[in-house]
């Protein structure tokens, strides 16, 4: 038995049914798990490993619920920086269909590294196209070496441009294949217990990318095979337009017709949801991955967040691609859902309908949690993984902040965290990654990423 007392953190936040923020706070974790959370004074005791944290905060670790690892490789790349959704798809399907193996390995360990860095616990990546002979094994693996817990998507496209789909045909792949291949990496690599640091999510990529047999076919797959479903849906006027003129539906309503609404269901963006869909989600438990910073980066609009948390949508926060942010920064995605919120909430000039910093950090934490189905995550207390971040609050970035050292880390500017453990087990030390060397692995993903471009 493994066992870390944490102790002396100026505010431990619990997250916890009662959001209790603790002064002198600490746990006592066995395991990986915590067992017990408090005043340090209460917990006494001796450990094999003590990590005295005083005059930092301690927050549980926050989930992304939406990324695409790959997309590192194709930051800023001129043609795309300036186009909306589907220009800079057609613009980058190219590039993107070039890439092997390597590619995924390393964007992986790199996208990890950044999101470990920047107080990620856990992230879902969105993976659809396997190229080259590429396969979503090699994620997983490479997952493994930075100790991020990982929930791996085997997605899909099943519709290239000759079938009226938008990727090109190289691209795209058939049923047999996309089913065969999910079913193998679902029995390989699935972990449903509790802490498990794999699970594998079925995800065809979107209602314009995929054929409504493969969507029907995936969910049959995964709810016999008790995995969760996501895709994307409703992120652009083009991709509502593109719905009401193939399929004579809105998205939210051709996803009812798919057998794609549930509590084992989220979708990716859903900018253009009106208030009767919204309901008719609530009502289903069909979960939300808000990413600001692509929505803004597209111009694709404003997420309805506040309506989603009122009506009691499962609500969690995604960076999305790295080529549509450009960057895999989760605190500060978490400071952004804030702000953006705020914006569409200018009419309401009394400020009681902003949204608050407490809000936007359980966004990023209890409401990942819920919208990956994990109850063993997002929140620390008894029972719950022993996923944590902790910030020095004596950095330049917070001098003059210390009134509130919680609505801190969402009002001031965004930092990388100082600890950052998975399961009790550190990942970030003292601001540096611990498990890789981060020189190299820069140095290979910015030779593979000019050859993507060459």
């Amino acid at each position: 038995m493994s066992t870390l007392l944490v102790k002396h953190a100026q505010v431990l936040v619990t997250m916890d049914d009662d959001r209790r923020e603790i002064a002198e706070g600490g746990m006592y974790i066995e395991d990986g798990f915590v067992r017990r959370v408090g005043a340090t004074e209460d917990l006494a005791g001796s450990a094999d490993e003590v990590l005295d944290l005083s005059g930092h905060l301690v927050l549980p670790g926050f989930i992304n619920t939406h990324h695409h690892f790959y997309q590192t490789l194709t930051r800023a790349v001129p043609g795309a920086q300036n186009a909306g959704l589907f220009d800079w798809l057609r613009t980058l399907y190219p590039i993107w269909a070039r890439m092997t193996a390597e590619h995924i390995e390393v964007s992986t360990k790199l996208a990890l590294a950044e999101l470990a860095l920047s107080g990620c616990t856990t992230a879902f990546d969105h993976l659809y196209l396997f190229p080259n002979d590429s396969r979503l094994d090699d994620e997983i693996e490479a997952a493994h070496t930075i100790g991020l817990r990982l929930h791996a998507s085997r997605g899909s496209m099943s519709l290239g441009e000759s079938d009226g789909g938008l990727p090109p045909d190289s691209v795209v792949e058939t049923h047999a294949a996309i089913l065969a291949d999910t079913q193998r990496l679902i029995e390989t690599h699935h972990d449903p217990a509790p802490g498990s640091m794999t699970q594998v999510v079925v995800a065809p990529c979107s209602p314009f990318s995929v054929t409504t047999d493969i969507m029907k076919e995936s969910a049959e797959l995964a709810r016999a095979m008790g995995a969760t479903m996501h895709t994307h849906l409703a992120e652009t006027k083009d991709e509502e337009e593109f719905c009401i003129s193939t399929y004579g539906r809105r998205p939210v309503e051709l996803m009812e017709d798919l057998d794609w609404m549930g509590d084992d269901v989220w979708f990716a963006q859903s900018v253009f949801i009106n208030d009767a869909e919204i309901g008719r989600m609530a009502t289903a438990q069909t979960g939300v991955a808000h990413c600001p910073s692509s929505n803004m980066r597209l111009a694709s609009g404003i997420a309805p967040v506040r309506k989603y948390l009122s009506a009691g949508v499962p609500t969690g926060l995604g960076v999305d691609g790295s080529a549509s942010n450009d960057g895999s920064h989760l605190l500060g995605e978490a400071r952004m859902a804030m702000l953006l919120a705020r914006l569409d909430a200018a009419p309401n000039q009394s400020g009681g309908d902003l949204m608050t910093a407490r809000t936007a950090i359980e966004i990023a934490t209890r409401g990942g949690a819920n919208v990956l189905r994990r109850p063993d995550l997002g929140s620390l207390e008894e029972g719950k993984a022993a996923d944590f971040i902790a910030i020095d609050l004596s950095r330049l970035e917070y001098a003059g902040a210390l009134h509130d050292p919680v609505a801190a880390a969402m009002f001031a500017a965004p930092v990388n965290v100082d600890f950052n453990y998975v399961g009790g087990k550190p990942v970030v030390a003292h601001g540096q990654l611990v498990t890789t060397n981060m020189e190299p692995l820069i140095d290979q993903h910015n030779r593979l990423a000019a050859q993507l471009l060459d």
